[in-house]
């Protein structure tokens, strides 16, 4: 852990459209926050696997982009310097997971590929909507603790009540020592709310998704003209946390 500041920033900004969808914009972004790396820790926060991110990563940033945590798997993992923190997955050791999954599959729905399950997440195939309300019921007559996450047309993510986007932002401005009013969050998508509610201050990108924008605190939340990366920097900089 790094030495308090009270100058110091959170930033955890999801990736897919938020981060990326232009280059230039990503680039410029990169170079007026890693001059500053002393006041502001910047973390990527995804859905997706660490594999997948990681190929974003390499393909997409620019050269020598290094956060100082990724997290992935809808909020299960968090890694620093490249190596996953066992204080965070050491809170799902006891989450009954396997017989979650065999609860599922016993209604016959399908696993989704090994890539896509963490200690704390499990993924299915779920055909609708009332089979996802009928599962959760029968998890929840079980005494199973459970978060889900329904998007798409069928997938459906089941993760540790402890885990979450939401939680893993709040775990690593703890262990970052980060000052309380200090965490913004960055999104374009319901799937960023959660991160949006637990922030204090809050940036929705230009070219957000309307149930975001509708949904936002709109107390704490900037809405930003510019879409993508662009606009995660007119965020910061109508916050104060980088020069306007």
């Amino acid at each position: 852990m790094s030495a308090r500041s009270d100058e110091q920033w959170l930033i955890v900004s999801d990736i897919d459209d938020t981060l990326t969808g232009d280059r230039d914009a990503l680039a410029h972004l990169w170079a007026t926050i890693r001059p500053r790396h002393e006041n502001i820790r910047l973390v990527l926060n995804s859905s997706r696997p660490a594999a997948s991110v990681d190929r974003t990563i390499g393909d997409y940033f620019p050269p020598g982009f290094a956060p100082d945590a990724i997290i992935t798997g809808l909020g299960t993992e968090i890694r620093v310097d490249g190596v996953f923190l066992p204080d965070w997955s050491s809170l799902f050791e006891t989450w009954p997971r396997q017989e979650i999954v065999d609860c599922v599959l016993r209604f016959g729905h399908e696993l989704h590929a090994d890539e896509f399950q963490t200690l704390g997440k499990a993924s299915f195939s779920v055909p609708d909507r009332g089979a996802v309300d009928t599962l959760l019921a029968a998890l929840s007559a079980r005494g199973f603790p459970v978060r889900a996450l329904y998007t798409g047309e069928s997938d459906l993510d089941l993760i540790a009540p402890d885990a979450g986007k939401d939680r893993a932002m709040t775990f690593l401005a703890r262990y970052f020592d980060v000052p309380r009013g200090r965490v913004v969050a960055a999104g374009d998508s319901g799937n960023d709310l959660a991160m949006f509610e637990a922030a204090d201050h809050a940036i929705a990108v230009g070219n957000a998704r309307r149930e975001l924008r509708h949904a936002a605190p709109r107390y704490k939340t900037y809405f930003a003209r510019a879409p993508h990366a662009a606009g995660v920097l007119e965020g910061l900089r109508a916050f104060g946390v980088l020069p306007s």
